[in-house]
């Protein structure tokens, strides 16, 4: 087994804009990915297995929830934590922050922000120990990028509701102890139901036959005249709106987590141009070479920038959806092509599971799907400085 010999770039001394605490909060991440992720990761992904023995050691580190008050559970950090946190969780491995993420921005966030005091303590102490996992319905088999066309609905019965229709490509899905379900009411109005594993006509079918995420657990949730009791209904906010500001969450968390990605390859990239030799001299001291690593490190660079500023923005409350659109789908991109070129960089020893750039680049083709896809965070941007929607 290899040993874990990542060092994270730092081309502009983006420490210094960090605090102390922020520092702290990395290098603990940092270290437990070292320790916990990187000596079994490649093995799961072979496995097409998550490897549910890191759960505990994920909210150890304030993985779960890193923002929710600590009266809920939470470690109540700022948002550049969250960032760093997830950022550090992506460099050993993308499905492995794609379940951080969810627990974190898609179903802790919509309780702590959508539900009643009730819920919060019934639920998000449990979520922030890893005690309980969860997952997010909004994705259906027709409707991805057109949420709001979801068939997903509940009645109203008296004394409960019952919820019919189905979500798929739901991350956490198999195993998942609750499920913040989005489906519309008899009127076409969109809310949140918490719905628990356990419930009568309640499954969630695992998906196989992955190439990309395999070392995370994806599923469908299907719902089959669920009773779901009406406590469990988020009432504090409603229609297409309530579910998109989860994915707010999630999306910064993405752009951050994106970097991590991009780190481990250039790192591995770098570290391997160094000690390869060809005619007489390591790779690294030819121009071909030194111009894709020159260009990755840029790249990494501005997008540490454009991520350090929204999180600023994001702890002053003035983050916009559409830029957040703007790091999700940057950094993304940018990570992807960093991947493709280290693989290069590598020749054919970079498709071999003996480093980690095939397993990045084959989980990014999601990530860069996922969440919103590239071609509609284009489209966000274009509506926000044009003032003109190019989609419904």
């Amino acid at each position: 087994m290899k040993p874990d010999l990542f060092q994270a770039p730092d081309y502009y001394l983006l420490d210094e804009l960090l605090t102390d605490e922020h520092k702290m909060v990395r290098d603990a991440a940092r270290e437990w990915v070292k320790r916990e992720v990187s000596p079994i990761i490649e093995d799961y992904a072979q496995k097409a297995e998550f490897p549910k023995q890191i759960i505990q050691g994920l909210a150890d580190i304030g993985a779960f929830g890193p923002y929710i008050p600590e009266e809920y559970g939470g470690a109540g950090l700022d948002q550049i934590s969250y960032g760093l946190i997830m950022q550090e969780i992506e460099r050993g491995d993308s499905g492995v922050r794609s379940t951080a993420s969810v627990q974190s921005s898609l179903v802790m966030y919509p309780i702590w922000k959508y539900g009643n005091e009730e819920q919060r303590k019934k639920y998000l102490p449990k979520l922030a120990s890893g005690e309980f996992m969860g997952c997010f319905g909004l994705t259906e088999p027709d409707y991805g990028s057109n949420p709001g066309g979801m068939i997903t609905n509940f009645k109203d019965m008296g004394d409960h509701y019952l919820l019919n229709g189905a979500k798929m490509w739901i991350s956490n899905a198999p195993f998942a102890d609750i499920a913040v379900v989005w489906a519309k009411d008899e009127t076409g109005r969109i809310h949140g139901l918490i719905v628990e594993r356990g419930m009568e006509g309640f499954s969630t079918p695992e998906t196989h036959n992955k190439w990309s995420l395999r070392a995370s657990a994806t599923g469908e949730l299907i719902f089959d005249n669920v009773k779901v009791p009406k406590e469990n209904l988020l009432p504090n906010k409603s229609g297409l709106g309530a579910p998109l500001g989860c994915l707010d969450s999630a999306r910064y968390g993405i752009a951050w987590g994106a970097i991590g990605a991009a780190m481990d390859c250039y790192d591995t990239a770098l570290r391997y141009a160094k000690e390869r030799v060809q005619f007489d001299k390591p790779i690294a001291a030819t121009q071909l070479q030194q111009k894709k690593l020159a260009e990755m490190i840029t790249e990494i660079t501005k997008a540490q920038l454009l991520t350090w500023r929204l999180g600023v923005l994001r702890n002053e409350g003035k983050a916009t959806t559409a830029q957040i659109s703007m790091a999700k789908r940057n950094n993304v991109d940018m990570a992807l092509n960093i991947a493709r070129e280290t693989r290069q960089i590598l020749g054919g020893m970079g498709i071999t599971g003996e480093y980690s750039i095939m397993r990045h680049m084959m989980n990014l083709e999601s990530v860069i799907t996922y969440e919103g896809t590239h071609d509609i965070h284009l489209l966000i941007t274009g509506l926000d400085i044009t003032g003109h929607a190019a989609f419904k």
